[in-house]
């Protein structure tokens, strides 16, 4: 089952989701076995075990050990059989014992059900995983007890019952059956084994399975996934609420629910970030510091139209106005008689086929000769100049982004959430088309801190590097002469250009502005200067200026 469901979660996500030391199962498995009264089941009793993470296989218990189950023979080919508990639990990873259906006193079954799944035994169909499983042929023989012969109330009958422990759906409506018809409130372990003096199961690591969850990526697989083993452990707790399991364990199972619910709470509530930025992988450890900021960040990447423009223009392929040229192009034309054809032309038609309109049976010849396209007709020719744009195509900027954002104080607050987003916005853009960012931080005189990025995966580490900010003064030369090196001295920086994020206006001196200007003309780069709060300004060393 993990081969089907790990190309659907992705990668990095299956690599992650593969690192779980078998999920909340084996955290069940290690309570069920330690703390848990083991039974035997009864002949009816529904049994299954724990293949793998989200694999089980299940039957009936016949009687004198033996259980009626699907057992595959060939490829989707299947047949019902008779086994032992050995040969039932044979395929198991997880451990050797087996549950059973209980109520609060213990296993529970029935004649009917045992009947039914040995009366089945030798038939052979088609087996899959999802459909014509061995949950469905269990759950079949379940129903073959008449609705009078188990006392469960209407609304049990009529409400869907809790979600179990199982991606399966199949095996989840294998357990509500049994709770309908057989009362089966609880699945105990079977200590088949307990002669052979089996190994005591040892207790998982539960720290490792903390941060398993906090380390997967999310997406909408994996928030399935995690979904999933929450409502299989709030079920659990639920079911093992009234046994004498020590306090250290509910402990330890209500943290795990608190996690598995803020991990969902936390996918609902950024969902829109990590959609817009899919490449990210975001997980819930890189989410969790920078929520509250990055609910202000979907915002404004979702409705800001100012930032959406900006991120097109710092694209690869947009040409400004300004950046067209106009061009003198040939182009056919049709001015000057040229001679005679014969065409279905009637606005350059001679005059002398008007002639057959005259009489009526030449009238008809007249029309013959239209559709033909053999009327005489005058034949034009000539050369006209057009004039068109053609946009400059070696002027578009092929390069990377240096971009230099304002964490002063007065950039605090809803202007700081723009820049942010702006940066996010554009990141995504240049993971597009290959391109880096190198953003650089900065206050008052010494204040700098920089930070790069190359794919997608170091998106979640910028963000965290955004939290970062000076609070104090603003000195704009000192970022802008940052940003000149880094075009000078990185080679994959040759193309870029350098993107200004602030709220005011860029106050520089004459001699410095004079040196940017040089710097400007030998690099050959552009300076977009964005204002995240006040009112367009006009300077005279960017060559755009936008507010945003």
């Amino acid at each position: 089952m993990f081969g089907l469901i790990a190309p659907a979660l992705g990668p990095l996500a299956a690599a992650a989701y593969a690192a779980l030391p078998v999920g909340f199962k084996a955290l069940k498995y290690f309570v069920d076995d330690t703390f848990r009264d083991k039974v035997v089941p009864v002949p009816g009793s529904v049994v299954y075990c724990d293949l793998w993470v989200a694999v089980e296989h299940s039957g009936i218990y016949v009687d004198d050990g033996q259980m009626s189950n699907i057992v595959v023979e060939g490829f989707a080919d299947g047949a019902v059989r008779l086994c032992n508990a050995a040969s039932f639990t044979s395929k198991s990873t997880m451990g050797r014992k087996i549950y059973v259906s209980c109520d609060d006193d213990g296993a529970v079954g029935h004649p009917t059900v045992a009947e039914a799944s040995h009366a089945c035994v030798g038939e052979r169909s088609f087996y899959g995983l999802v459909f014509n499983n061995c949950h469905e042929f269990s759950e079949k023989c379940v129903r073959t007890i008449a609705d009078t012969q188990v006392n469960t109330s209407l609304l049990e009958r009529i409400m869907p019952l809790p979600s179990d422990e199982s991606w399966e759906p199949t095996l989840k409506s294998l357990k509500n059956s049994a709770k309908q018809k057989l009362g089966a409130n609880k699945w105990r372990l079977w200590d088949w084994q307990q002669e052979q003096s089996e190994p005591i199961t040892p207790e998982p690591d539960w720290q490792a399975h903390t941060q398993a969850y906090e380390q997967l990526p999310l997406n909408e697989q994996s928030i399935e996934f995690i979904r999933s083993e929450l409502a299989d452990l709030q079920a659990y707790q639920q079911e093992i609420c009234d046994e004498a399991i020590p306090n250290e364990i509910h402990q330890k199972l209500h943290a795990l629910d608190h996690l598995l619910t803020d991990i969902s709470k936390v996918y609902h509530e950024l969902s829109g970030v990590i959609s817009l930025l899919p490449s990210a992988n975001f997980t819930y450890a890189q989410l969790k510091p920078c929520q509250s900021d990055l609910r202000s960040l979907a915002e404004h990447l979702q409705s800001n139209d100012a930032i959406q423009s900006l991120v097109k223009k710092m694209g690869r392929f947009y040409i400004s106005e300004g950046k067209k040229r106009h061009s003198r192009v040939p182009k056919a034309s049709k001015n000057e008689v040229h001679g005679t054809h014969l065409s279905d032309d009637l606005m350059r038609m001679l005059p002398s086929e008007l002639v057959h309109l005259e009489d009526e049976t030449l009238e008809t010849l007249f029309y013959s000769r239209l559709i033909e396209k053999n009327l005489l007709t005058y034949q034009l020719a000539g050369s006209d100049i057009n004039t068109t744009d053609e946009a400059i195509k070696n002027n578009t900027r092929t390069g990377p982004i240096v971009a230099c954002l304002d964490t002063s104080g007065s950039m605090n607050g809803i202007p700081i959430a723009k820049a942010k987003a702006l940066l996010l916005a554009i990141n995504n853009i240049l993971e597009k088309e290959k391109r880096a960012l190198h953003v650089i931080l900065f206050g008052a005189a010494g204040e700098l801190s920089e930070w790069q990025v190359t794919t997608a995966t170091d998106i979640p580490s910028l963000m965290h590097f955004l939290q970062k900010g000076y609070g104090g003064g603003t000195d704009f030369e000192p970022p802008l002469t940052r940003a000149c090196e880094v075009i000078e001295t990185c080679s994959d920086y040759n193309k870029a250009d350098i993107l200004m994020i602030t709220d005011g206006e860029c106050d520089l001196t004459e001699a410095f502005q004079s040196k940017l200007e040089a710097k400007k003309e030998l690099l050959d780069f552009s300076i977009y200067t964005v204002l995240c709060a006040g009112h367009r300004q006009a300077d005279d060393f960017s060559d755009e200026v936008l507010s945003i």
